[in-house]
């Protein structure tokens, strides 16, 4: 007789109709993000299910089971990550129940299923079995490459990240801590797992040089110094310079100019009150007294602005009196070795011993280096500020000059 449509399908067959429900299922509704548990990983360990089932010489109702739930072990996925074995079971029961397969051989197949849950205590060989299959990878060639598959499923749906080195260690201790329980996967995919934790352990060795070095790169060592920093210091000196430099010139400009200015106020009215006659007649201050104002202001702002100039350019050299006593004066971070105003205080003898350690110690010479760099900023900090002072005064004074010339003009007027 034909069956019907209403005719549930026969036990042989039910194997090839769970694997169509199965990868229509994940093809249509799994997360696109699980690059790992895909429809791959499903075929391979229904793969190697029925591959261990019949090494195991498994009867033809229990190597069915034992296939139906690899087909069914990662189904859960399409509604959950965490417990997906307990929600695969489930659909498992539903899908099996509707095509009429036997109740206990639904609840064979569920327990098989929840066997995968890292919890879950294997006591059957059908659940081993299964266990061993879901776990070939370990024994695999393809091990690696499917390890990075789950690293960025991981990082995408757990938001879980590992640096090279975090992962080959994580990696090192999931293959140390496998094991298979039953003969058929040991004698199948044991000679694979020992070859792949050698292999791991590579990888980790190669991983932990070439951080080791990037960090090397990177840092450098006060041991072998890299081109990169004695370019720094380098261009750190010569942008030093050039600041100094500029700021002493800036400063000497003002002093030029406010040095004419007042020659030329002091100049003119000391010749005009020199002579009697020509004060009491002639002057435009005596005449017009409020005049005496602006060019008071002038004078005064030529003045303050000439003296702050002086104090910038004046050199500004930093030393220590208790240098002598300082028991380790080429390692002291206070103490600059290659600056004169430090070391003129000390005898020749402390001097070229302390140069000796700087010469024999990296460690010592970068100290004192980067010490140098940081006194010369500081003598810049002072010099810019004083600069500054002193033209903010020039243009204040300018303006207040101006305004109480245009005042007395007004008043005379």
């Amino acid at each position: 007789m034909e069956p019907t449509l209403t005719q549930k399908p026969a036990k042989a067959e039910i194997v090839k109709q769970a694997k169509a429900y199965v990868q229509a299922l994940l093809e249509e509704k799994l997360p696109a993000q699980l690059v790992y548990h895909s429809p791959k990983h499903t075929a391979t360990v229904a793969k190697e299910a029925r591959a261990l089932g019949e090494a195991a010489g498994l009867a033809e109702a229990d190597q069915e089971a034992l296939v139906l739930a690899a087909w069914f072990h990662d189904v859960g996925y399409i509604d959950t990550y965490d417990g997906h074995e307990f929600r695969s079971a489930e659909l498992a029961g539903e899908w099996l129940s509707e095509q009429g397969y036997p109740p206990e051989r639904v609840v064979l197949v569920q327990q098989l299923i929840k066997a995968t849950h890292r919890d879950a205590t294997r006591e059957t060989e059908l659940e081993q079995l299964l266990v061993d299959a879901d776990m070939s990878n370990m024994g695999r060639d393809d091990f690696f490459a499917n390890g990075e598959l789950l690293r960025a499923e991981w990082e995408a749906t757990l938001g879980k990240t590992y640096s090279n080195p975090d992962w080959a260690e994580n990696q090192l201790a999931f293959l140390c801590a496998g094991k298979y329980y039953t003969k058929a996967a040991r004698e199948r995919y044991e000679e694979q797992l020992k070859d792949n934790v050698k292999e791991q352990r590579k990888q980790l060795k190669k991983t932990e040089k070439k951080k080791k070095k990037k960090d090397e790169e990177a840092t450098g060592t006060f041991a072998e110094p890299k081109r990169g920093i004695e370019t720094m210091f380098r261009t750190m000196y010569s942008n030093h310079m050039k600041l100094s430099d500029m700021a002493d010139k800036k400063a000497n400009m003002m002093i030029s100019l406010n040095a004419v200015l007042m020659s030329l106020i002091i100049t003119y009215f000391g010749a005009k009150l020199g002579s009697k006659t020509a004060a009491l007649s002639n002057v435009g201050i005596i005449r017009n007294p409020i005049i005496a104002v602006p060019m008071g202001i002038l004078l005064a702002t030529a003045l303050a602005s000439v003296i702050t100039a002086i104090l910038c350019a004046q050199p500004d050299v930093t030393s220590f009196k208790w240098l002598k006593r300082s028991p380790q004066i080429a390692t002291n971070r206070r103490v600059n070795l290659l600056f004169f105003g430090n070391f003129s205080k000390l005898s020749l003898d402390d001097f070229q011993h302390g140069m000796t350690e700087i010469m024999g110690q990296k460690d010592a010479l970068y100290t004192n280096m980067v010490t140098d760099i940081y006194y010369l900023g500081d003598v810049l900090t002072k010099k810019y500020r004083l600069l500054r002072l002193s033209y903010t005064i020039f243009m204040v004074g300018l303006i207040l000059t101006a305004l109480s010339f245009g005042i007395a003009l007004l008043y005379k007027a």
